[in-house]
């Protein structure tokens, strides 16, 4: 056990924390920003008029509903679940931190695939909760889901984290693969749906025959509204009894837990420029592939890994004005850039640099 704190001065944090580099992906002002996998396009009118309407109706003097039900029973109406399933919160980060605070914690373990969500390690170091990867076999980034399921015999994990579609590869595993590692041992198995509205499946028809699985979902992507901070969750009910436990007082305020019935209530439009955004991805992909210097991972989201054969794309792109997430020095990404799918117009200039930029 350490001594007591100094007197004066700064106060040491958490040895485990001691010259951790925050999480964050760079926020530049540049012409053509394609590093977080935002939607390019705002929400449609009709959202900001009847949120507006909302409003105006809200008590904020009095704190916000802390069971979420009003936007509960939306999420369940728009997903097709029942409303005791569903939970919501602060974007799906606060989502994996609360099942990460429920079900890890010191002495206890999760299990994520690598490369994988950069944010994972972050919740799980934050929450004491020790990390083992599996690794994704190169270069299509498949799981191996026999060394995958060992891994979870082995380990004796108590949470399972995969993104299906993954981040940062755009990959998916089969349900068949999740199945396999649900039953493999008795962790709680998350799936990490951020991305899943531009794939060509999700994991709901997993929900009734898996009971320790947990899908996690957000607005920030297919529903256009990263500035709102809103995610869920959809799982047995005991998840959420179990997830009350460690949320905070009031954790979701009442505007955000009123525009995401709005969204609910509005998904039709929230979501209709998904067709465009695959197409682009479709034609974006096509493009950088036909190249002959680039490796694009065929993706499932709204964005693609991109391997080059030259150090330092990440700045050379930076200089023309266009932003880009760097992987380059992440586990399993050598040499790689991801890159969210923009306008045509923004796609088009990302093309641009690269005739520019690449031999």
């Amino acid at each position: 056990m350490s001594g007591p704190a100094p007197a004066g001065g700064r106060v040491a944090v958490r040895a485990d924390l001691a010259g951790v580099v925050p999480y964050g992906a760079p926020q530049l002002d540049v012409a053509v920003r394609l590093n977080t996998n935002e939607t390019p396009y705002p929400p449609p009118p009709a959202f900001a008029e009847r949120l507006a309407a909302r409003l105006a109706d809200l008590d904020l003097h009095r704190y916000p509903d802390r069971e979420l039900r009003r936007l509960r029973e939306a999420l369940a109406a728009h997903v097709g679940v029942d409303a005791e399933r569903v939970w919501a919160a602060n974007g799906s980060n606060e989502v994996l931190a609360q099942l990460h605070l429920a079900y890890g914690g010191p002495g206890r373990r999760v299990l994520a695939a690598r490369p994988g969500f950069p944010a994972l390690p972050t919740i799980a170091r934050s929450t004491g909760t020790a990390v083992a990867f599996v690794d994704l076999d190169a270069p299509g980034y498949d799981l191996d889901v026999d060394a995958a399921a060992e891994a979870v015999r082995r380990e004796q994990p108590h949470l399972v984290c995969l993104a299906r579609p993954n981040n940062p590869t755009g990959t998916s595993v089969s349900l068949e693969a999740v199945r396999a590692l649900h039953d493999a041992g008795g962790a709680l198995v998350i799936l990490d749906e951020a991305y899943v509205e531009f794939a060509d499946d999700d994991g709901l028809a997993l929900l009734d025959e898996l009971p320790r699985l947990v899908l996690s979902r957000t607005f920030s992507k297919a529903f256009r509204l990263a500035g709102l901070r809103l995610g869920y969750l959809l799982a047995d009910p005991w998840v959420l009894d179990d997830v009350r436990t460690v949320r905070l007082p009031y954790h979701l305020d009442a505007i955000t837990q009123a525009a995401g019935v709005v969204a609910c209530e509005l998904a039709g439009e929230m979501t209709a420029h998904i067709p465009a955004i695959v197409a682009e991805r479709e034609r974006v992909a096509a493009a950088l592939a036909a190249r002959g210097d680039l490796t694009v991972t065929p993706s499932q989201a709204n964005f693609l890994l991109v391997a080059a054969e030259v150090d330092g794309l990440f700045d050379r792109l930076l200089e023309r004005g266009v932003l880009v997430r760097d992987f380059a020095d992440a586990p399993g990404t050598p040499r790689c850039v991801r890159v969210t799918i923009g306008t045509p117009e923004e796609n088009d200039r990302l093309l641009s640099a690269l005739e520019e930029v690449l031999p």
